[in-house]
C-alpha cells in the first residue's frame, strides 16, 4: 500500500457514499485510476467486507464476551473451523499461551451465552474454554490513525 492507496481510504473513510468520480476529483486522481485501486484494495483484502460495519448490538447482540478455548494438542487442528461455523462468533485468532485460541463472540443475553458456550465446547477437540464478558468498549477497533500514518508516509 503506498501513499495514494491509504488517501483513497481515507476519502472513502469520509464519505462512504461518495461516486467514483467525486472521490477521484476530490483526490487530484483519474477516475480509472482510483476504481482500479479501489478494486486492487478490496481483492488483496486491505479493504474488507460492508458488513464489517454493522453494529452487532443493532441485531440484538448487545452482548460481547471473549472466549479462550483450549484445543487437543494432537488432533485439534479442524476445530477452528468448526468453531468459525457458529454465527455468533464474530473473530478468531490463533494465540500463544494457555489458551490456543480467543474468539469474539456477540449473544443476546448471559442465557444466550450459556447456549453459544455448550456449542463452543460440543465442538470436537475443544478441551475447555474460559469465558469474560466485556462490561462496555473503551476503544472500537480502529485503522484510521495507521492510514493516516500510511498517507504521509511515515514507517
Amino acid at each position: 500500500m503506498d501513499a495514494l492507496d491509504a488517501r483513497i481510504l481515507l476519502a472513502v473513510d469520509d464519505d462512504p457514499d461518495a461516486t467514483s468520480l467525486a472521490l477521484a476529483k476530490r483526490l487530484g486522481v483519474a477516475r480509472n485510476t482510483l476504481h482500479a485501486r479501489l478494486q486492487r484494495l478490496q481483492a488483496t483484502g486491505a479493504v474488507r467486507e460492508y458488513t464489517r460495519r454493522v453494529d452487532p448490538g443493532a441485531l440484538g447482540y448487545g452482548l460481547v464476551a471473549f472466549v479462550s478455548v483450549a484445543l487437543s494438542q494432537t488432533t485439534g487442528r479442524l476445530a477452528a473451523t468448526a468453531i468459525a461455523e457458529l454465527p455468533e462468533v464474530i473473530e478468531i485468532h490463533s494465540t500463544t499461551g494457555e489458551a490456543d485460541l480467543l474468539l469474539k463472540v456477540v449473544a443476546r443475553d448471559t442465557a444466550d451465552l450459556h447456549r453459544i458456550s455448550g456449542d463452543i465446547l460440543s465442538v470436537t477437540d475443544v478441551v475447555r474454554t474460559s469465558t469474560a464478558i466485556s462490561l462496555c468498549e473503551e476503544l472500537p477497533m480502529r485503522t484510521r490513525a495507521l492510514i493516516e500514518r500510511a498517507a504521509l508516509h511515515v514507517p
